[in-house]
């Protein structure tokens, strides 16, 4: 296959299975909103590796007849990330924008709280904590947003080496 049709093929499998990674971290989101005192929406955040690896195994085995270098797999995670964190993204805006009323920032707030204890044992003051907690208030929707998707950018660049490390064969297995 020439290199410019499998990138587009590349890319075309990744934005499908970005779209089902950002509705696993939309209903993670939403069911933290929703339900913050329960785990679901942690679960379905922490299910984010073995999703992506899940669907880079389709790939490898539906389109490359299953054989994936080290180097397209992590491209293919590469792109899955993106694609979802961008989609993420966008839903994050219409909720931050239009349906939030505080509720983030009432959530963050109470995280602060929690966390002074610590954050004075490491030597900051109580007038650099209150600051740093008013700061995270006054964001627009589309600051608190962009901080989301580079998260979700830097730890899918990251989470990416071990799954595409995990998913790569060289070899196609065959079967006895």
């Amino acid at each position: 296959m020439i290199i410019a049709q499998a990138i587009i093929q590349l890319k075309a499998f990744a934005r499908q299975d970005g779209a089902i990674l950002a509705l696993v971290w939309i209903a993670s989101f939403a069911s933290l909103v929703i339900s913050p005192h329960t785990s679901w929406g942690n679960l379905l955040a922490l299910s984010t590796p073995f999703i992506v690896g899940w669907r880079l195994t389709k790939f490898r085995n539906y389109a490359l007849d299953g054989v994936i270098s080290f180097r397209r797999a992590l491209a293919y995670s590469w792109y899955t990330f993106f694609y979802a964190s961008l989609l993420f993204a966008i839903a994050q805006f219409l909720y931050f924008r239009f349906l939030n009323n505080g509720v983030i920032a009432s959530m963050l707030m109470q995280t602060a709280n929690m966390m002074i204890p610590y954050y004075k044992a490491q030597g900051m003051s109580a007038a650099e904590i209150h600051s740093a907690m008013n700061m995270l208030t006054t964001l627009s929707p589309l600051q608190i947003t962009f901080l989301f998707m580079m998260q979700n950018l830097f730890i899918g660049l990251i989470i990416s080496l071990p799954i595409a490390a995990v998913c790569a064969r060289r070899v196609k297995k065959t079967r006895i």
